[in-house]
């Protein structure tokens, strides 16, 4: 197939004589008449032909925090078949949901967490009312218990999913979801209840694999929960490093080629960067009241005496002491701009000192805020009373902030387990993206492609969904240019050179909430 690319011309041309040639008026204006010839695609040495995706909510398509039809049809991995099959590629299935409402019952009910919020629920709209995302208020018709579609599916990919879950073979038992050690999205597709998703991919016999962002979610958890050790923890990296090792191995014992992309820094994403540490406005009365003696200043006062004490019977020096107190001394001041107060265990342990008393401090623009705290921050939690408004009179729990302490947690894993991916490539001979340098050009000068220029801002950026970690449709459709690309250079196919990477205009930043 010859694809032929031509530079159109739309404008209106006056002046011209009714007898010049078209040929003419162009060259006489200085238009550019030249044809641009394109090579042929090829896929090069890449077998198209079986294409399997494995991974987690990326690669299932995951946008506006839920899983639904048009958020899948749109996933990289399909948007990657749509161009595979111009070269070869088989047809590619998908455990489609049921509607485009996102969510999942659990037997004609939505499962609640400890606080009765749904653990899965509705997708977000961008609300102009309201001016903010919102959740659509309509009842998933997605039940895991009743019409699962049936495999088997080249797209594997499972919300929610870590790297070693993938070799779990009771990830898809309905059984094992009360003890939490099942997926629902991977019980609605597992080909048994004692499948595996690596079993359930090899048993299809791939020619050609995707991974991508496998060891997201095995940090992602951690970052979410704010470092919040008692609701999620790191993976080990031992435990990382076996798991991907065995993926690699099995993927490509049977000559498999594939692509592998590893995990960016996620502490860029709008998730944590949207919501500043300052967002608190305050008049002079209730600043006043906040560093009154019946609030605040009494702490700050009994912060400076119990620091008093401690340089008179410790080793503590006043210098020491000094910069502690300022650590810890909150104030308030009328207007804008006020700090919100969090818990910071990261502070230095003073024996004998009550911890939530020393603990507290306000934020600095190196802790990051959760989006997820931004529904509640400056709500008072008791009505009618201004002691108890949230990230004022109540401070921020540890799981709505990243400290910097467990910031570097995250960077520190998260090179650690890039640095076993990318070697892991390598030795297979594998294609590689790197999407922890997208995210940073996203979070930088922003990507150009097309006609648009996308970033990572939250809403108007263009990349990132409302849930402000997964991708817009448009975003997906980045990813997918930019694994053709790692293709291109590994495999010698030309999806670039051939004019075949997809229009990311072509793509949808956000679904309206008619779109059901």
């Amino acid at each position: 197939m010859k694809n032929i690319k031509y530079i159109l011309l739309s404008a209106v041309v006056i002046g011209f004589t009714a007898c010049a040639e078209p040929e003419d008026v162009l060259e006489d204006n200085n238009i550019d008449t030249t044809v641009v010839v394109l090579p042929e695609l090829t896929a090069g040495t890449a077998d198209f032909s079986t294409f399997v995706a494995l991974g987690a909510s990326f690669t299932a398509g995951y946008t506006d925090g839920a899983l639904f039809i048009a958020g899948q049809e749109n996933s990289f991995p399909n948007i990657l078949a749509q161009q595979f099959a111009n070269v070869g590629g088989g047809a590619f299935t998908q455990p489609l949901m049921n509607d485009n409402i996102g969510g999942l019952l659990f037997g004609g009910a939505p499962s609640l967490d400890a606080q009765g919020n749904n653990r899965f629920a509705p997708r977000f709209y961008f609300d102009l009312d309201a001016g903010s995302p919102v959740r659509l208020t309509d009842a998933s018709t997605t039940d895991i218990f009743v019409n699962n579609p049936t495999g088997p599916f080249n797209n594997m990919g499972v919300p929610g999913a870590k790297s070693f879950h993938l070799l779990f073979d009771g990830y898809g038992n309905p059984a094992n979801l009360a003890t939490a050690t099942a997926n629902p999205y991977f019980v609605r597709m597992a080909s048994s209840p004692t499948a595996t998703v690596l079993g359930d991919a090899m048993a299809q016999s791939p020619s050609f694999f995707t991974i991508s962002e496998i060891a997201g979610n095995d940090v992602l958890g951690y970052a979410l929960a704010g470092g919040d050790v008692t609701i999620d923890q790191i993976t080990p990296q031992a435990m990382f490093d076996g798991a991907f090792g065995a993926l690699i191995t099995t993927l490509t014992s049977n000559n498999a080629q594939g692509v592998v992309a590893n995990i960016p820094y996620i502490t860029s994403l709008p998730h944590f960067t949207t919501v500043p540490h300052n967002p608190i406005p305050l008049d002079a009365a209730t600043a006043g009241f906040l560093n009154s003696i019946n609030a605040y200043g009494a702490y700050n006062a009994g912060i400076q005496g119990a620091f008093a004490y401690l340089v008179s019977v410790s080793a503590l020096s006043q210098e020491d002491a000094n910069a502690e107190i300022a650590k810890r001394t909150i104030t308030f001041a009328p207007g804008d701009g006020n700090a919100v107060v969090i818990f910071d265990e990261s502070l230095t342990d003073l024996t004998g000192i009550n911890v939530n008393l020393v603990s507290m401090r306000q934020a600095t623009a190196d802790d990051l805020i959760v989006l997820s705290a931004s529904s509640f921050i400056g709500t008072e939690a008791v009505p009618g009373n201004p002691a108890t408004v949230n990230g004022v009179g109540i401070p921020l729990a540890d799981k709505w902030v990243l400290l910097p302490s467990e910031q570097l947690e995250i960077k520190m894993a998260i090179d650690a387990f890039n640095a076993t991916i990318e070697s892991a490539a390598d030795s297979a001979g594998l294609a590689f993206v790197d999407t922890n340098a997208l995210l940073q050009q996203l979070a930088g000068s922003g990507y150009a492609s097309g006609d648009f220029v996308l970033t990572s801002n939250l809403v108007t950026g263009g990349a990132f969904s409302l849930d402000g970690v997964h991708s817009t449709s448009r975003g997906y459709a980045l990813l997918a240019n930019e694994f053709m690309k790692a293709i291109d250079a590994t495999y010698g196919s030309n999806f670039e050179a051939s004019g075949n990477l997809v229009d990311i205009g072509d793509y949808p930043t956000n679904y309206s909430p008619t779109l059901q």
